[in-house]
């Protein structure tokens, strides 16, 4: 009966040891995963933002309508315009009092806006030099009143997508490193509680590679389970991102998407398995009197 209870008691200690493994590197392969989908992302995701800069053309209240159709179509047939949006002063009037919440036309008598057209630009010409031009074209004509843009954004996107960049490779490798430890450490502790099992087969004569080979196998296949839940969890959040942000096009890119899941699997399996390795051999290496 205590026979029995003790086996149980183990039994459960040792899948506990198991569950704990396989949730911290779970855990810590998810956090790598999505630091590496973004990092691969990045160009898209910068791109995704250039292209939500947008050019406002104010048009003169003496502008006829033959004049906005025409400057409509030539923004549009330039090859850098992404979309052109003519937005009336009606329209305007009505966003605007939704966004103070109140009627302004009854306070004020009448309607002070302008007709517009929002112009958005594909990303490669969303620059402060290419801007710049446009803007000054456009101003050329006798019907528009000004032509803005929020070229202090431009400006900081310019300045920053290759540091956010570097920042987010810097991040990664960091937390790879983090990974490493962190693994090597809850490895250990589960080696560490065989360790007198690992010490006996060595004195009845079992061999070093006999005595690692099922310890790193267990912990392989760990590793790979633990992969496939941070897998799982990745293919949820990736799912969710490209339903929310369907411009970054993260389904058109079947080589990152390979690498970063390649990159978990392997990070899941290799680590766990050199991990184990060293782990064993410190044991192995010991001598008896040494591992109490």
């Amino acid at each position: 009966m205590a026979k029995s209870f003790q086996e149980k008691f183990q039994k459960r200690r040792v899948l506990t040891g198991y569950i704990s493994v396989v949730i911290s590197i779970s855990l810590v392969l998810f956090f790598v995963g999505i630091l590496g989908l973004f990092l691969l992302n990045t160009r898209n995701v910068a791109a995704y933002f250039k292209e939500q800069i947008v050019m406002t053309v104010y048009l003169k209240d003496s502008a006829k309508d033959i004049e906005i159709t025409q400057l409509q179509k030539k923004i549009q047939l330039d090859p850098a315009t992404k979309d052109v949006n003519f937005i009336s002063k009606e329209e305007a009037a009505a966003q605007y009092a939704r966004d103070i919440g109140e009627d302004f036309l009854e306070f004020l008598g009448y309607n002070p806006l302008l007709n517009s057209v929002d112009v958005y630009f594909n990303a490669a010409y969303v620059n402060t030099v290419s801007l710049t031009q446009t803007q000054r074209e456009l101003e050329t004509s006798d019907f528009v009143d000004e032509v803005v843009f929020d070229q202090p954004l431009v400006t900081l996107l310019d300045e920053n997508i290759l540091r956010i960049s570097y920042v987010l490779l810097l991040t990664t490798l960091l937390f790879i490193g983090i990974a490493l430890l962190l693994i090597n450490s809850s490895i250990r502790l589960s080696i560490y509680s065989k360790r007198f099992i690992i010490k006996t087969m060595q004195l009845v004569g079992a061999t070093k590679s006999f005595i690692r080979k099922p310890f790193i196998w267990t912990h392989m296949r760990l590793g790979i389970l633990s992969s496939f839940i941070a897998l799982s969890g990745l293919v949820l959040v990736f799912l969710e991102i490209n339903k929310r942000f369907p411009e970054l096009d993260m389904l058109e890119q079947p080589v990152a998407l390979t690498i970063v899941f390649g990159g978990v699997l392997f990070l899941g399996i290799g680590i766990t398995a050199v991990s184990t390795f060293f782990a064993t051999q410190r044991y192995l290496n010991l001598k008896s009197d040494a591992i109490y």
